[in-house]
């Protein structure tokens, strides 16, 4: 009888230790799953941050990668931000390719991307950093996103001297699963009007070195982004009048968010 209860205690004891390691190991297997899924989507995830900076200067974020765009307005103006992964430049004027403000930032880790004229307006000091060289309709992937440059230049015939096809990039960034255009100093041009599959855009509107509020409207219908974003509107005579955009887009497609940020304190 002792040998009776001794042999069903081990029974259920083996019973039970066996339905744990069971239980265990599916939990196991469930983790790894779980995070197997995270790592697979996690790009998708992320969120893109857009931080104005002043007028063409802006910063984006994406997870662990900081892009500066046209960095103006010294260290000052980017002490709240990581410091830079990619600097992007459009132009050689100073609201874009600001020397002063590139020297004053930590680059030390950052890929400097712009066009041969920006390419050599740099002091010897930031030629040794490390720079990518890209023209109008060059493409290149890089660590966490991949970029194309599209031109930018001047259309009206008392602008021609401002912005000539060729010198800038703007530029087309593939982030996540998102298409974001930066316009930098344009007219209307058709190889903005032939975009597709934008996202966001970003928009310059300010006379005599760009576009009219008018013209800038019926690119942006043309091509249709999600949204667009106004900036760079600081013009000879003062401000642009960006709600006169906001209109016009809206009387053409409502479809289409116009997202007015602070570019201008």
């Amino acid at each position: 009888m002792k040998y009776l209860n001794l042999l069903l205690i081990v029974t259920c004891f083996s019973v039970f230790s066996c339905k744990t390691d069971s239980k265990e190991g599916n939990n196991q297997t469930s983790e790894v799953d779980s995070s197997e899924l995270v790592a697979e989507n996690s790009d998708k995830e992320k969120v893109l941050d857009i931080h104005p900076i002043s007028h063409a200067t802006m910063v984006l974020s994406h997870g662990d990668i900081d892009i500066y765009i046209d960095p103006t307005g010294g260290a000052k103006a980017f002490a709240s931000f990581s410091k830079p992964d990619f600097v992007l430049i459009t132009d050689i004027h100073g609201d874009h390719l600001n020397l002063e403000t590139l020297k004053a930032l930590d680059l030390s880790d950052a890929t400097i991307i712009g066009p041969k004229a920006v390419m050599g307006k740099l002091p010897e000091d930031l030629k040794a950093k490390v720079l990518m060289t890209i023209s109008n309709g060059d493409s290149a992937t890089l660590n966490g996103f991949d970029v194309e440059a599209i031109p930018m230049y001047n259309l009206r015939e008392e602008a021609l001297q401002f912005h000539t096809k060729g010198r800038g990039n703007g530029y087309v960034l593939t982030i996540g699963n998102e298409r974001i255009y930066i316009s930098g100093d344009t007219e209307d041009i058709p190889e903005m009007r032939a975009l597709k599959n934008i996202d966001k855009a970003f928009v310059c509107m300010n006379l005599p070195w760009t576009m009219t509020v008018d013209k800038a409207a019926e690119a942006v219908l043309e091509f249709k982004p999600k949204a667009v974003y106004p900036y760079h509107y600081r013009g000879k005579d003062g401000m642009s009048d960006v709600s006169k955009f906001k209109t016009l887009i809206n009387q053409g497609d409502e479809d289409i968010d116009v997202v007015q940020l602070n570019w201008y304190n």
